[in-house]
């Protein structure tokens, strides 16, 4: 496996991911709450990559799974106590954190969570942040395995979607 940041050349492999993640998720138990058509799309992509914090892993032939980091986090965020005050530049918010349905309960997940730690720690970052839906199980307990600490719960505002509470999580680094 290898991580690298995403290129306009992989725009139409994530849009494939996103969709067959959604396609997955709709026959499944839909933890994450996305829709396709919704969220992630090929929109989702293009921002990432254009603000250069889109990063995909891959095998040999196939995006296994992307990510991206924003220093900017969700209005709501700045209802928690996260217990240390930093500036948005000393954070990464993970967004869009996407493994493909093949490669679920493979470690890709772990992996990509490995590398978002080991590039923050690279790049000074003092904290990184995230929001999960309550009842994304399989995401809160890999988020907890990788030493990330539960905040909060706030409501993020996708109540029409059906997702009223997500929680909160932060890993200092």
């Amino acid at each position: 496996m290898r991580i690298e940041k995403g290129s306009l050349n992989d725009i139409n492999e994530l849009e494939n991911l996103y969709d067959d993640l959604n396609d997955y998720l709709e026959i499944h138990v839909n933890f994450p709450g996305w829709r396709k058509g919704i969220y992630p799309v090929k929109e989702t992509a293009l921002k990432g990559i254009e603000e250069g914090n889109l990063f995909v892993i891959k095998n040999d032939e196939h995006i296994m799974g992307s990510v991206i980091l924003r220093h900017k986090p969700e209005l709501a965020y700045s209802k928690a106590d996260w217990k240390i005050d930093l500036e948005d530049k000393d954070i990464y918010v993970v967004y869009t954190f996407a493994i493909h349905p093949l490669y679920l309960k493979r470690g890709v997940g772990k992996a990509l969570m490995d590398f978002i730690i080991q590039y923050s720690k690279d790049t000074k970052i003092k904290a990184i942040r995230l929001d999960v839906y309550e009842k994304n199980i399989p995401a809160i307990h890999l988020y907890k395995k990788c030493g990330f600490q539960y905040i909060d719960t706030v409501d993020l505002g996708y109540s029409a979607y059906g997702l009223d509470k997500f929680e909160l999580y932060q890993k200092i680094l």
